[in-house]
């Protein structure tokens, strides 16, 4: 199975990726979204109220919980660690690929699990 930022990077719409240095904020907390991200190379760090509280790296993916609530909007800020390359996907080409990817989302579920099991016992 296709590490989750793998799938993304090939139903990646366009041809090139988004680059980010270090200490560039990639999307803000509250701020309305339209895309996910997977992470080709580098480390993001997740902000929530000033603090961090996830570091996601290489072939994970994050934002992808803008594209399925309702309001589509970010619950923390995303800042680059290191220089990052990242594919992203919208909504349209994200439901697309959970349609006739399974595998991949299932990976994206794991994901989320897997910060949420980590946020809960940090706590």
């Amino acid at each position: 199975m296709l590490e989750p930022a793998k799938t993304v990077e090939l139903f990646h719409k366009h041809l090139d990726q988004k680059t980010f240095a270090p200490g560039d904020v990639i999307f803000e907390d509250g701020q309305k979204a339209d895309v996910m991200y997977g992470i080709i190379e580098g480390v993001v760090e997740l902000f929530v109220n000033g603090q961090v509280v996830e570091t996601i790296k290489k072939g994970d993916v994050f934002g992808e919980g803008a594209l399925v609530h309702e309001e589509h909007t970010r619950a923390s800020t995303a800042i680059a660690k290191t220089e990052c390359k990242l594919a992203y996907l919208d909504q349209e080409r994200f439901l697309f690929v959970v349609q006739e990817t399974p595998l991949f989302a299932l990976s994206v579920i794991r994901s989320y699990s897997d910060r949420l099991r980590r946020l809960k016992h940090s706590i």
